[in-house]
């Protein structure tokens, strides 16, 4: 019985992840095709990744979406830990619970009601749609994501270490960028990590807020998808999905060293 729960779920789990990342490979592969046809192979090469670059349409809408994901996830990150802060540290204020409701809603609002509230709310105060209003679009709702990792190392935060360097003189802003930031950074990264990438691929949002001269990525190939999906299409695509993974390669690289390496301090501060 054991063993055939035990293949059942081996089985399940091939079949889930080939569902999830079987096209996913098969896009990456079809980018390095000679044929114009996505679906008939003829053959290795590398002219769609060429034609791509020779793009200006397609250069121009990632140059607007790398700067939009910068702009808006360090914003973003700074608000969301702020926020973080103030929920996880205090409990009791007028208005707590409104606040936690205004950070937390855009997790479950759907993207439409989000980017449609925007672009009234744009309309509403006569400011014209460009880069800008795409770049507040894309703080407001990423800006929960970060809130919400950061909150969860800060449960665990042990606030004595606080208390001790506040103690020994340390004013609470030199407290929070000696002690408690150097412990939280891990997840302040992950939250400035999954605000990029929510920011990076983002289309409902980004549609209702941009205007003349702000087309991200993920609108153009959107566009073109409507007229037929070309080599060129699966070639951008791909550079996103080898941007993201090396993206959150060097995260886990980055935040492995320093977990390892504070317990290499724990462990030297414990023998003395």
């Amino acid at each position: 019985m054991n063993t055939t729960w035990s293949r059942f779920n081996i089985a399940s789990l091939v079949l889930g992840f080939a569902f999830l990342y079987l096209p996913i490979v098969l896009l990456v592969i079809y980018s390095f095709n000679e044929s114009r046809l996505v679906t008939v192979w003829a053959g290795f090469s590398t002219k769609w990744y060429v034609s791509l670059f020779h793009n200006q349409s397609f250069i121009d809408a990632a140059w607007v979406t790398i700067r939009v994901a910068l702009v808006s996830a360090s914003v973003a990150t700074v608000l969301g830990t702020l926020g973080a802060l103030a929920i996880s540290r205090y409990t009791r204020f007028r208005g707590r619970l409104l606040f936690s409701a205004m950070i937390y809603a855009p997790l479950v609002m759907p993207e439409v009601i989000t980017g449609l509230s925007m672009l009234l709310l744009f309309v509403a105060i006569g400011f014209d749609r460009g880069l800008w209003t795409m770049i507040l679009a894309h703080i407001t709702f990423s800006m929960c994501f970060v809130a919400v990792v950061v909150q969860s190392r800060l449960v665990s935060f042990d606030r004595s270490l606080e208390e001790a360097a506040m103690d020994l003189g340390a004013t609470p802003v030199t407290t929070f960028f000696r002690v408690t930031l150097p412990v939280i950074l891990p997840a302040v990264v992950s939250g400035w990590m999954l605000a990029f990438t929510l920011s990076l691929d983002d289309l409902v949002i980004s549609s209702f807020t941009s205007g003349p001269g702000a087309t991200t990525l993920p609108m153009r190939i959107y566009s073109q998808v409507r007229l037929g999906v070309t080599p060129e299409i699966n070639a951008a695509c791909t550079i996103l999905i080898a941007i993201v993974t090396i993206g959150v390669i060097i995260a886990s690289i980055a935040n492995k060293r320093r977990e390892v390496q504070r317990a290499r301090d724990e462990q030297t501060a414990a023998r003395n």
